[in-house]
């Protein structure tokens, strides 16, 4: 410390002598003109409040001191989905994306020095078409949220129409970032109902609402609130009357016991793949799938494509990028997408989780989480006060309740006893009531769900 100046060891600039040579070879007198542009009134006019300079083994000891209060699903049993999952991921994941060549690799911009992780996106892309029936995925994108927003631009290029139109119950976290993706376009978004009774489409509603300035059409099956749609056929027709494109969300993990899109007519099929291999991690990173059919679509494909070729001598199999339409290449303004490094590391995760189980055991996963999901849906519609499941329709891994009781309340009671109960979405939904979204994975046990039920009927008789 001189004259009031911090120096710390680990700051080079923060030495006298250094900071003034920087600020000389950039011209300027002090580091007060980086901050000119910012109004005196909304700077701090005091030092920070900050502790005494603590040693490395005391500043250790302290952040551990602060993340020994967060609480961890290993600490209680949690019910909470609504986009993010507790899923179990096999140790051999984890081993895998962490080997050097995986874990530190960048853009592969030169293929004869990025086989490995060119054939593992390959990888990735394969199975994504496989799972979903389309013809064509990416690298994957940033989460579930922007790919379903890069799939309505992607729409909206290909067919000039500029409305779009979206499910009253969709997840509202991806519909704050598709209205900000369109927001450049002038585009404009229109919700059709789905009804109260059983969450299925009005089919009438969509007929009335789609006309020739429909450039899409986005539905989620599973739904947000975890129930199946079941006219898709007759949702599709619709849609393609009017020449407008169908987006499906999907999760990929009920893809293994349920319907690929490309069977009932999904022209783009979007997806958030935090499911497949993923920790939570607070909220990511996460995974957006995007994969589509068609040769209008595929131009307009967001990010790389990677595709397999040969060597020159054609002695081996070779992996390169097919298709990158970025603005940092030659397409430049002509980009689809300014999509830069996005978390390619979680789409190899995805590949290796996908490898590992295999079809035969990405079925047995759905179907032992679509056998919990009707367990618990049993077990819980049997307590008075409940209304389990709020929609009369068959639902996959998530389903929700409405309380007679305040749902906060019951939210904090469940919480005492080391339960979470889900997303209350009554300030999302407030036409639902107070009700809140359970959801339930491999990693709930019978004994579970059994203790979320004990737990609830002494909450609502109390």
């Amino acid at each position: 410390m001189k004259e009031g100046k911090f120096v710390h060891r680990f700051i080079p600039n923060s030495v006298e002598g250094i900071e003034r040579e920087i600020l000389e070879l950039i011209g300027i007198k002090d580091t007060e003109e980086f901050f000119k542009s910012i109004p005196m009134e909304m700077r701090l006019k005091r030092r920070l409040n900050l502790p005494y300079f603590p040693s490395e083994f005391e500043l250790q000891r302290y952040c551990e001191s602060i993340l020994n209060t967060n609480v961890s699903t290993k600490d209680i049993v949690c019910f909470l989905g609504a986009g993010i999952y507790d899923h179990y991921i096999p140790a051999v994941v984890k081993e895998i994306i962490k080997r050097a060549e995986f874990l530190t690799s960048y853009t592969p911009y030169q293929p004869e020095v990025s086989q490995g992780m060119l054939q593992a996106l390959f990888e990735y892309q394969s199975m994504i078409c496989e799972l979903t029936g389309m013809e064509y995925a990416n690298c994957s994108l940033y989460d579930g949220s922007t790919a379903l927003a890069e799939a309505c631009r992607m729409s909206i290029r290909v067919n000039g129409k500029k409305k779009i139109m979206v499910p009253k119950f969709i997840n509202p976290e991806r519909l704050q970032v598709l209205r900000t993706y369109i927001e450049p376009l002038e585009a404009k978004i229109l919700t059709y109902n789905q009804r109260l009774e059983d969450g299925q489409v009005d089919l009438k509603d969509i007929e009335e609402k789609l006309d020739d300035e429909t450039s899409c059409l986005y539905l989620e099956q599973p739904s947000y609130f975890g129930y199946l749609e079941e006219n898709l056929e007759e949702i599709s027709d619709i849609i393609h009357k009017r020449d407008a494109l169908f987006i499906v969300s999907v999760d990929p993990i009920s893809l293994g016991i349920f319907r690929e899109p490309s069977s009932y007519g999904a022209d783009i099929v979007v997806g958030e793949g935090q499911s497949l291999g993923l920790p939570m991690n607070y909220g990511g990173p996460l995974l957006g799938i995007l994969a589509a059919k068609g040769d209008k679509l595929l131009r307009q494909m967001p990010g790389r494509i990677v595709g397999m070729t040969t060597t020159q001598d054609n002695q081996f199999i070779a992996f390169c990028n097919v298709l990158q339409t970025r603005e940092q290449h030659i397409r430049r303004e002509r980009a689809t997408s300014n999509i830069c490094t996005n978390e390619a590391l979680m789409a190899v995760a995805a590949a290796v989780f996908l490898a590992l189980l295999g079809p035969k055991g990405l079925k047995e996963l759905a179907e032992v989480i679509l056998a919990k999901t009707n367990y618990a849906i049993k077990r819980l519609s049997e307590i008075k006060g409940l209304k389990v499941p709020f929609f009369n329709s068959v639902h996959f891994k998530e389903f929700l309740i409405n309380f007679e009781k305040d749902v906060y309340d019951v939210h904090r009671e469940l919480l005492k006893r080391k339960i979470h109960g889900g997303k209350i979405v009554k300030e999302d939904f407030p036409e639902l009531g107070d009700s809140s979204l359970f959801c339930v994975t491999e990693v709930i046990d019978k004994e579970k769900i059994d203790k979320l039920a004990l737990t609830l009927e002494e909450v609502m008789r109390n």
